[in-house]
């Protein structure tokens, strides 16, 4: 299975040969032993993502997991591009995971700009108001997934993996505190090359089912962890930045 370590505000998943699929920042496909989440200070404003990535990892020890490393399609070793990493305000203290079967899951969670779609645009508009979106980076929001199986993915099952942990997420965070999600949420997802195969990755799969849970639990930990007082920001007028999608689109049939 995976192995978690936090060191110096960065998480990182490690299982040497991975596959991960980033929806991140300098995303996509790749192959390398680990993933990160990443801690950013207050008031972050660097550009050059890469030579920050790369300090982060260096301070917390973890310099050296390029070296098993290969690029998507086997670009050799020690590529340090290889590895998928995520970026937000919220400290790794808040960091939570959980496992069931292949699958493990693990979360940060703020909700400082939360992203609201409401089914009926007209009555939330006259009820709350859109929220304005932050200027410049990120504040201490953002809900960041890594979520890694056992098992070897078909293509479309793993990109099918990152559709059923945001599903999840969304689910979880409506469930508890209002809002599906925040204006910078990001997912990796990882499967081992060497596993049993998976054509499918839905919520009636084995792999699916269990990711779907594993993301549940480790959301509703980080949300408590983070917002021990239960005082979490509210849908929109409570919440710091955020956005409120109250356009409404043209219908029509194909």
């Amino acid at each position: 299975m995976f192995e978690a370590t936090v060191s110096e505000g960065v998480l990182r998943l490690r299982r040497p040969g991975t596959r991960w699929l980033s929806t991140g920042w300098d995303g996509g496909r790749s192959r390398a032993a680990a993933a990160y989440n990443v801690t950013v200070s207050e008031g972050f404003d660097r550009t050059d993502l890469t030579a920050y990535r790369d300090e982060r990892l260096a301070r917390a020890g973890f310099a050296g997991d390029a070296d098993d490393s290969v690029g998507d399609g086997g670009s050799g070793d020690g590529d340090p591009d290889a590895s998928p990493a995520l970026f937000t305000g919220v400290s790794m203290d808040h960091a939570r995971g959980a496992r069931l079967g292949p699958a493990v899951a693990y979360a940060t969670v703020g909700l400082s700009n939360p992203a609201m779609l409401p089914a009926d645009p007209a009555s939330a508009a006259e009820s709350q108001g859109p929220t304005e979106a932050a200027e410049g980076p990120p504040g201490p929001g953002t809900v960041n997934l890594v979520v890694g199986t056992t098992r070897r993915l078909a293509p479309g099952a793993a990109a099918n993996l990152v559709a059923v942990a945001a599903e999840a997420k969304a689910a979880t965070l409506l469930a508890a505190a209002g809002v599906p999600g925040t204006t910078s949420d990001a997912v990796v997802v990882g499967d081992d090359p060497e596993g049993e195969p998976a054509a499918f990755s839905g919520s009636a799969t084995a792999v699916g089912g269990a990711a779907r849970a594993c993301v549940r639990d480790a959301v509703r930990a980080s949300l408590r962890s983070r917002y021990p007082d239960g005082d979490v920001p509210g849908p929109a007028a409570d919440a710091e930045h955020g956005v409120v999608t109250d356009e409404r689109a043209e219908v029509f049939d194909p």
